[in-house]
């Protein structure tokens, strides 16, 4: 399989990491890709131009990150990072898609100051991007996620998570961590269990 992806991305981490945990790591060839560039390959994987996209030893090509995830559970059997458990499924689906939003909301805020000029950039946009993932950090915080994991694999929710944090130390210099001590601890203890999340760092 092929994983096309950029290093910083906090989405291809995602996927990097769940490939990872479930002992794909050895049978996934990296591939970068640019997402700027016209004649980069990754238009041809994903009309859309975004990463990640996996493409399958059949050669057919999976995108976006969520479902590369939900692709690869499947192939390692089922009920690995998507739980089984009714309830656990839609706890872990909900947690994915809060910490999707909050990084998504992040990579936004930076694309404003890459990609516009500084005259065409909106405060208020920024503004609205922060609100998304400054509430996103506050109901974590009030209840973060549990820091255990059974038979040692986190599921896709606090892959997610750990992922968004890691783009806010990455981009924002960790200004999230001082307000937050409780998702610090929890991101602590993640990175513990998890060696892909270290391995997985730009």
């Amino acid at each position: 399989m092929k994983l096309f992806y950029s290093p910083p991305s906090p989405f291809s981490r995602k996927a990097r990491i769940v490939a990872a945990v479930l002992g794909f790591g050895p049978r996934l060839e990296l591939v970068t890709a640019d997402t700027l560039n016209p004649a980069d390959v990754i238009r041809q994987k994903n009309p859309l131009g975004k990463i990640p996209v996996l493409e399958t030893d059949e050669g057919a090509s999976i995108y976006d990150s969520a479902v590369i995830v939900a692709y690869l559970d499947d192939l390692a059997g089922g009920g690995r990072v998507i739980p089984r458990d009714f309830q656990a499924r839609y706890e872990a689906l909900t947690l994915e898609a809060l910490a999707d939003g909050m990084t998504e909301a992040s990579v936004l805020q930076i694309y404003e100051t890459r990609m516009r000029a500084e005259n065409e950039r909106s405060a208020n946009w920024v503004a609205h991007q922060k609100g998304k993932v400054s509430r996103a950090l506050a109901k974590l915080e009030a209840a973060p996620p549990p820091s255990g994991f059974a038979g040692g694999v986190p599921s896709v929710g606090a892959i997610a998570l750990a992922c968004a944090l890691g783009y806010l130390d990455l981009r924002f210099e960790g200004a999230w961590r001082s307000d937050h001590p409780k998702l610090v601890a929890w991101l602590d203890a993640f990175s513990a269990a998890i060696p892909a999340f270290g391995a997985t760092a730009a």
